[in-house]
């Protein structure tokens, strides 16, 4: 500690307690504190049997007191050392209690007010716990410091939560493209019948994308501002962290209730919904199908082909070579395999995605097929199927060819359609009278080509 502070608090030390001016004539109490004599006796007057310290509330038995030859000598020398401008001031900043025009020794946690020692006696702060100043203040700077850490992860989430609202801005532009060149590709193929359709819908995505781009902007702002708070209330702690004991607990009331009343903010939800064309009767009875008709398939990987690969979610195929170990379970000898699911009534439509070069079969058989039919399949010995050879499946924009299939049971119609563009493959006709599989097989020369089920 410097000179000066050590000066101040010797000459603090010479003070009175009650008058704050250097001690006149000191006396000591019972518990060891010294006062000035019409200080002290001033402040008992009116009492009776026990007389409180004004500094530590010390019940003194009687009026008592021993005069100090020592400190009054100390007195004296203190009084003589010159107390330079800063020793001044800071004996002037020492506050006094307005009622009592005392120090402000003392702090109440119930009502986080300062206190004299004649304040603690009086009704309003019995009641509560009244304790030191150093004590108070050590025990606030802590709670003080424990905020320190909540916000601070606060704020690294509220960054972290930016971050995302960045990615999502790109995501729905992402997604804009994606959409407009999909667009684009289904008013290739309906030319003039979907120009009309195609402006309206073109016009309406600006507006949503720029209602999202709002909300997400938005969202931003309202997170970076929330950001902006946590930073200042950070340095706000951190100030008051330095404060002196009596100023951090002055206002240690309204610091606790800033604290408590900050909100995070809530952010705006920018699902982008997906708009459909008004298309030919055709088309939209198509649409119509898909989104009345579909049925989630499985492939069945215990029946499955040893050369075909079945993915983890039973979804997708593959060839590849197989390893010489018969599969006795195998549905065929040709590289098939069936859907874990067969229907024996009612109307269904499924949707595969191919991807690769090859030969592919895709269709459905009867669920007592010999195992070696496949080799020579028609509709005689119970196997239909729609086959597409020496083909490149994919699209110079998408990358992958979908195809649809309808089964119509009880009519005994088979209907397959191209996706991409919305239109009528081929069409078989049959009576059905047992339960029909769909299956999915890959020629063994199509070693890069994919067979996926997928969800339109």
């Amino acid at each position: 500690m410097a000179y000066p502070a050590y000066l101040a608090k010797l000459q603090a030390k010479a003070s009175c307690p009650i008058c704050l001016d250097h001690l006149r004539d000191p006396v000591t109490t019972e518990c060891g504190h010294n006062f000035c004599p019409s200080c002290i006796h001033q402040r008992w007057e009116g009492l009776q049997d026990t007389f409180p310290c004004p500094v530590c509330l010390h019940h003194c038995p009687d009026r008592s007191l021993k005069r100090n030859p020592q400190i009054c000598h100390m007195i004296e020398i203190v009084q003589q050392i010159p107390t330079s401008g800063s020793q001044r001031k800071l004996q002037e900043e020492i506050p006094l209690c307005g009622k009592h025009n005392e120090a402000l020794t003392l702090f109440c946690e119930k009502n986080m007010e300062l206190l004299c020692a004649q304040c603690k006696v009086s009704s309003e702060h019995q009641d509560g716990p009244v304790i030191s100043i150093k004590e108070a203040a050590a025990i606030h700077r802590s709670m003080l410091k424990g905020h320190i850490g909540v916000f601070t992860n606060n704020l690294k989430n509220a960054k972290s939560e930016y971050k995302n609202q960045v990615a999502n801005t790109w995501e729905v532009k992402r997604k804009m493209k994606k959409w407009r060149e999909e667009l684009d590709l289904e008013c290739k193929e309906l030319k003039c019948f979907l120009e009309i359709e195609r402006h309206k819908i073109d016009n309406n995505l600006p507006i949503e994308e720029k209602d999202a781009e709002e909300k997400l902007i938005e969202n931003g702002r309202q997170i970076l501002y929330h950001m902006f708070r946590l930073s200042n209330l950070l340095s706000e702690i951190e100030d008051n962290c330095l404060q002196t004991d009596l100023d951090l607990l002055t206002e240690i009331e309204r610091i606790h209730n800033s604290y408590g009343n900050l909100e995070i903010p809530a952010v705006f939800s920018c699902e982008l919904k997906k708009e459909f064309y008004n298309l030919p009767p055709n088309y939209l009875g198509l649409h119509k199908m898909i989104r009345m008709f579909q049925v989630d398939l499985t492939l069945n990987p215990r029946i499955a082909h040893p050369s075909l690969n079945i993915s983890k979610d039973r979804k997708s195929v593959t060839y590849r070579k197989s390893d010489g170990l018969p599969n006795h379970h195998a549905f065929t000898s040709y590289p098939a395999v069936l859907s874990s699911d067969g229907f024996d009534a009612g109307r269904h439509f499924w949707v595969v995605k191919i991807r690769g070069t090859g030969e592919c079969l895709l269709g459905f058989c009867k669920e007592c097929i010999p195992r070696d039919i496949l080799i020579s399949s028609s509709p005689s010995n119970g196997c239909w199927e729609y086959q597409q050879k020496n083909q490149i499946f994919r699209l110079v924009c998408t990358g992958e060819y979908h195809i649809g299939i309808f089964l119509d049971y009880e009519l005994g119609e088979v209907s397959y359609y191209n996706l991409n563009n919305r239109s009528f493959l081929n069409g078989l006709s049959d009576t059905f009278t047992e339960k029909l599989m769909p299956y999915f097989s890959i020629a063994p020369s199509s070693e890069s080509l994919t067979i996926s089920i997928i969800r339109v």
